[in-house]
């Protein structure tokens, strides 16, 4: 996984300006490996296209993946006819390298692309990218699993499809709804700031750059699409669900380690009364709560299991201290990253060590109903131990919740200036307990679970 420097925060979403006469504002990519028969049909059919509908310049660039075959002179003799089209070879193949490549050098500030076979409507391009030219979104996907999107297609492709996107949502909390649709838009000062963090060159590349962008809150639109599948594909189904299942557990543990410095991608935020900061006002609670109980639950769970597990070789007293040390550190990690939003490694040590403390006085809580039971019963049942062990534990978590949210992972203290009534770029990001803490991701209805995805 890429951790090398980005070049930059990414800047404030703005209406992009009118280009001036001979700059174009969109780029579309196609990647092309041994296409020599559609590509021509293609890049004519979408250039009229885009004379016709398309509003602002634009150009066309094919970008040949070290094809064997004649693509690149149908690219070059495509170039020679119409202005608007520009080729582009590469000796090494690679999807995810094309793209990279292309948008790296381009000038536009709306970039993206489709693939040859054209199975999107090239209805929805327009769609695609004026959230992008208006300033709303940073990135446009096309989406075949929408309600309203109309497709053709085998029933083998739909099911993996279907399946990937579950795996998706279920081991990287993706939101967005097709990741593999060929049809995708980024604007270039987002790009610019995205891409470095990108590692996949191949299939997976469109995946992973969806991931690091929402993570990174950026706003993600998406646009029902009509789709016909392609018959004569080449796409080769199971090496491509090999490498993106790979890719999936790669980026799944960079995330899982904090590895990725996605911190660099803060964005400068408008005028949102939602983004500002009031004194006095407690930030996030309710969503800490709900994220501490859930937590919470999955750890009496895990604890319950290793008391039991401990207590068939030893005595109920040092069965209680084990499993709660072990289940003690797993909740501390959790809550960090979940409940509080701690990014990196930062402080992680000192949160442990906090935590630890938090964990002794749950200790003499449980052991001290132990001995309390033990005192006035001389040979407790096994279920009568799990009974005041779950009481003893309800206790300790509420204790524990409010010396996590006010000493471990504490809210940063107020500015000693009151913020302006409306703060032009307030900073999402700031320092908890030694750590990077987003306080307040962007919200809409395709990066926000709270507003209804």
């Amino acid at each position: 996984m890429r951790t090398d420097s980005s070049p930059g925060s990414l800047p404030a979403r703005e209406h992009l300006p009118a280009a001036g006469a001979g700059t174009p504002v969109l780029d579309v990519v196609i990647p092309v490996y041994n296409e020599e028969k559609d590509l021509r049909p293609c890049v004519l059919r979408l250039h009229d296209h885009l004379t016709r509908t398309f509003p602002y310049g634009f150009r066309i660039t094919v970008a040949d993946n070290a094809s064997t075959d004649a693509t690149p002179h149908v690219a070059a003799r495509l170039a020679a006819e119409l202005p608007e089209v520009t080729s582009r070879r590469l000796e090494q193949k690679g999807r995810g390298r094309a793209l990279r490549t292309v948008w790296s050098a381009s000038d536009a500030p709306v970039l993206a692309y489709m693939d040859v076979d054209l199975s999107t409507d090239l209805n929805a391009l327009l769609p695609l990218v004026a959230p992008l030219i208006s300033g709303h979104s940073d990135l446009a996907i096309g989406s075949r699993l929408a309600r309203s999107s109309r497709v053709v297609r085998g029933a083998k492709r739909e099911f993996i499809s279907r399946s990937y996107n579950l795996i998706l949502r279920g081991s990287l909390q993706a939101r967005f709804s097709d990741a593999q649709c060929g049809f995708k838009a980024i604007r270039r000062d987002v790009a610019q700031v995205l891409l470095p963090l990108v590692e996949d060159t191949g299939w997976f590349f469109d995946t992973e750059m969806l991931v690091l962008a929402e993570r990174a809150g950026c706003r993600i639109h998406e646009v029902p699409v009509d789709w016909v599948d392609d018959p004569d594909s080449t796409v080769h189904i199971v090496r491509t669900a090999t490498e993106d299942l790979k890719g999936v557990w790669r980026v799944g543990k960079a995330l899982a380690t904090g590895s990725l410095p996605l911190d660099r991608l803060a964005r400068p935020f408008g005028d949102d009364p939602r983004d500002r900061e009031l004194a006095g006002v407690p930030q996030g609670l309710a969503r800490q709560l709900v994220g501490f109980c859930a937590v919470g639950a999955l750890s009496t769970l895990f604890y319950l299991l290793l008391y039991s597990a401990f207590r068939g070789f030893t005595g109920s007293q040092a069965a209680n201290a084990l499993a709660l040390l072990v289940s003690a550190v797993a909740n501390t990690a959790a809550n960090r990253r979940l409940t509080f939003g701690v990014r990196g490694r930062g402080g992680a040590v000192r949160h442990q060590a906090q935590g630890l403390v938090v964990f002794g006085i749950g200790l003499v809580l449980t052991s001290g109903s132990l001995a309390a039971l033990n005192a006035a019963t001389a040979d407790p049942g096994h279920s009568t131990e799990l009974a005041v062990l779950i009481a003893a534990n309800l206790a300790a978590t509420v204790l524990r919740f409010l010396l996590f949210r006010a000493w471990v992972f504490p809210d940063p203290a107020p500015a000693t200036q009151p913020l302006p009534a409306q703060p032009r770029h307030p900073d999402p990001y700031r320092t908890r307990g030694g750590a990077t803490v987003r306080l307040r991701p962007v919200r809409d209805a395709h990066t926000d679970p709270r507003d209804g995805r």
